[in-house]
This record gives C-alpha cells, sequence and structure tokens, in this order.
C-alpha cells in the first residue's frame, strides 16, 4: 500500500466511524505504519473531517515531519508499536459502550468483556483494564506498553479502548467488535449470562490466532 492509499484510506475509515457514532467531536485517533514512518490522526480534529494532505506524519523516532502536528496521544500510538511489531495500524476510540464499561467498578480488570461472542474471541482476545491516568498524561505508555506484549487491544479506564491489528482494516473491524461486544455485556447486565467455556474459547483461540 502507498502512502497516498494509507492516507485516503484513513479518511474514509475516520469518517465513517465518525458518522456511526464511534468517535464523537474531536475524540479518538489512529495510526498507520509506513515504510520510515508513520501516518496519525492530527491533535484536536475531528474524525468526520479528516483531509487526506494534512494527516500528520512522524519518522521512524517519531519526529513530525510533515503536515499538521500529530495526535497529544502519540505516545499511546508508539507504545503499541514498540509492543507489537506485527502491527500495521493502531486504532484509539472513545466509543459510548466501551467508555461505559471502563467506568464500572466491579469488572475484572485483567479480562475485562467476558467471551459472549466467538467474534470477540477472534478478533480481540483478552482486554485488560489499564489504570486511569489523566488525558495526555505520557506516563500512561508504559503500562499500555506493558500489556499489549501479551494483548493486542487494551481499555484505558474511564477513557476508552486503543486496538492494534496488522492493518487498518483489520484495526477498525476489531475496534468495532470490541465496541459491539461492551455493548451486549451492558445490556446483559441485569440477566444471567452463559459465556464460552473454556473450551470453546481454546478451540477459537488456536483455530484463529490473533497475530
Amino acid at each position: 500500500m502507498t502512502e497516498s492509499e494509507a492516507r485516503e484510506k484513513m479518511v474514509a475509515f475516520a469518517r465513517s466511524l465518525f458518522e456511526r457514532g464511534l468517535s464523537g467531536g474531536s475524540s479518538g485517533n489512529m495510526s498507520v505504519r509506513l515504510g520510515d514512518g508513520w501516518l496519525l490522526t492530527p491533535t484536536n480534529s475531528s474524525m468526520g473531517t479528516l483531509q487526506a494532505e494534512t494527516l500528520s506524519r512522524v519518522d521512524g523516532n517519531w519526529r513530525h515531519v510533515d503536515g499538521d502536528p500529530p495526535t497529544k496521544e502519540v505516545f499511546l500510538h508508539r507504545a503499541m508499536y514498540e509492543a507489537r511489531a506485527s502491527a500495521g495500524a493502531v486504532v484509539h476510540l472513545h466509543s459510548t459502550h466501551a467508555v461505559a464499561v471502563s467506568c464500572l467498578a466491579d469488572i475484572n480488570r485483567a479480562d475485562v468483556l467476558p467471551a459472549l461472542t466467538p467474534y470477540f474471541v477472534m478478533r480481540i482476545g483478552r482486554l485488560p483494564l489499564v489504570p486511569y491516568h489523566r488525558p495526555g498524561d505520557e506516563t500512561l505508555a508504559e503500562p499500555v506498553r506493558e500489556l499489549a506484549r501479551e494483548h493486542t487491544a487494551v481499555l484505558l479506564a474511564n477513557h476508552g479502548p486503543v486496538v492494534a491489528a496488522k492493518s487498518l482494516e483489520a484495526a477498525v473491524s476489531a475496534s468495532e467488535e470490541l465496541e459491539e461486544s461492551a455493548r451486549l455485556f451492558l445490556l446483559l447486565q441485569n440477566g444471567e449470562t452463559r459465556s464460552l467455556d473454556f473450551a470453546q474459547v481454546k478451540e477459537l483461540r488456536e483455530r484463529f490466532p490473533i497475530p
């Protein structure tokens, strides 16, 4: 994929997420790995109105070299890429249901969402909760980096999910699946649920490993 194609894909996917309510206002950001650096959404930008030519470009040392200044949460993206060599893209959203789950007091911090559907297991696996840090606090990078060594996605407490995948398409798809799983989890809060059992989860993880 050329840089021009990557820019157009970022704009299209970002607009789609915005129009479906998964990234309101100027919240959320995404990035794509290039051969010699990364493309990122600019700081204080709306995912619904991005322009391909003004996307932020950073070099292999994460220095800003072109376009508008990068998102203030660039350190989240860097942490995910440093922990996951296979990652080709990272998506961070403030999607409503995932954020709602991140605010619950009694969730399992090591594995926030139960395996309600096979698709969650196939695209996310386990989802750990990262303790709360204020927005823009760069010390958040270290716990994210640590958890990302074993997980393709993390949930920031009172904030939102960060998802890495081999491609932008895969990262967006996994982010959408995470949000839908969070919505299902919240819908079922007052009812007794039947999650996939250990053997079913094991079979899915072996048959559909997440890169």
